[in-house]
């Protein structure tokens, strides 16, 4: 019975503002609310003309506020660009807000360009050398409170916020199961080494007070639309902005185009194609095919979807198709149980 989750990282459409891209990440997740997604979590990018979820944990804010069930956090918060302690106060804050409903998801990634890491972090340190002992940090904050602890996070002490690592490498994977944390693969745009550090993750994980057994995340980009044409017609936006990422000029979400072919070379493709390729284009009957391939070679414990799609109707749509399919997983699932169990 595998649950779906979003990731989102409010997408800013050419023609639209930032007020706009967070007005229906908000719209999406009471969508995803009311569709059963289990978690909505949002990425922390910053210079990115496309992506208005700079400031994560005041868009989670906004989201948790404006729904009421579904869990909502960070996939992620790139740790080495904060302090541990302000990030336990902020994240101790919304959990004060919205109690038993916020995860944080930690990355060691800058999450933008080297100019802006300068910026962001001021001194040029290796801030993703510190990265495990910047996590234990962060956990002691959102413990409980020592005797002669003498820095304490106001709120966030106590909370025992659920931390997650994810990643896109082995390092991370081998972290998570040192530590006995759950594990989120990015492998919706960068798939290389994801059954290398899965199995790494579950065969390496070492049991924790937050997680009894290993619980591993898989992302995967999902554009469904209700024909395979209109689908590979929405993904366009998504392949064209891979390519201007790969070309340096990196813009708000293009609009979809008819022949993609045309836009770029054949070494662009092919980089898309590889870093693109966990991704389930197409209608419902398509989308379920590819997402089960998905499910039985990873054995995820949960997806984690991504839309990146210009126009916001045809995303509410896609993650409406999505739902839909995991109802028809788990029905499978069921009826194969039951079958088991009858005999």
């Amino acid at each position: 019975m595998i649950p779906f989750s979003v990731l989102d990282l409010s997408p800013i459409a050419e023609g639209s503002t930032a007020s706009d891209a967070l007005r229906n990440s908000l719209e999406l997740a009471q969508h995803a609310e009311k569709l059963g997604y289990k978690r909505y979590w949002l990425a922390e990018h910053h210079n990115m003309p496309g992506i208005a979820s700079a400031a994560t944990a005041v868009v989670i804010g906004h989201v948790a506020g404006g729904t009421k069930t579904i869990r909502v956090g960070s996939g992620g918060i790139m740790l080495p660009n904060h302090s541990p302690l302000v990030i336990a106060e902020q994240f101790g804050t919304l959990e004060a807000l919205y109690p038993g409903r916020i995860d944080l998801g930690l990355g060691r990634a800058p999450g933008t360009d080297p100019f802006t890491t300068r910026a962001l972090r001021r001194a040029a340190t290796a801030a993703a050398d510190t990265f495990p002992d910047d996590v234990l940090e962060l956990q002691k904050y959102l413990g409980e409170i020592e005797e002669g602890q003498r820095v304490r996070a106001i709120p966030g002490a106590g909370t025992h916020v659920p931390i997650w690592l994810l990643g896109s490498s082995t390092f991370s994977a081998q972290l998570a199961a040192a530590m006995g944390f759950p594990f989120a693969f990015a492998s919706h745009f960068a798939p290389a080494d994801i059954m290398t550090a899965l199995r790494l993750y579950r065969n390496l994980f070492k049991p924790s007070p937050q997680l009894e057994k290993p619980y591993a995340m898989v992302g995967v980009n999902v554009v469904a639309a209700d024909t395979d044409r209109e689908a590979q017609y929405q993904f366009s936006s998504l392949q064209q902005s891979f390519t201007l990422l790969r070309r340096g000029t990196p813009g708000k979400v293009p609009p979809p185009i008819e022949d993609i072919e045309k836009f770029w070379s054949p070494i662009e493709k092919a980089m898309a194609q590889d870093v693109l390729l966990f991704s389930v284009v197409g209608s419902p009957e398509t989308a379920e095919r590819g997402l089960r391939k998905i499910i039985d070679l990873t054995q995820a414990d949960e997806l984690i979807l991504a839309a990146h799609i210009y126009d916001h109707k045809a995303r509410m749509r896609s993650f409406e198709i999505a739902a839909n399919v995991r109802e028809r997983i788990q029905r499978t699932e069921q009826t194969s149980s039951e079958a088991v169990s009858a005999d």
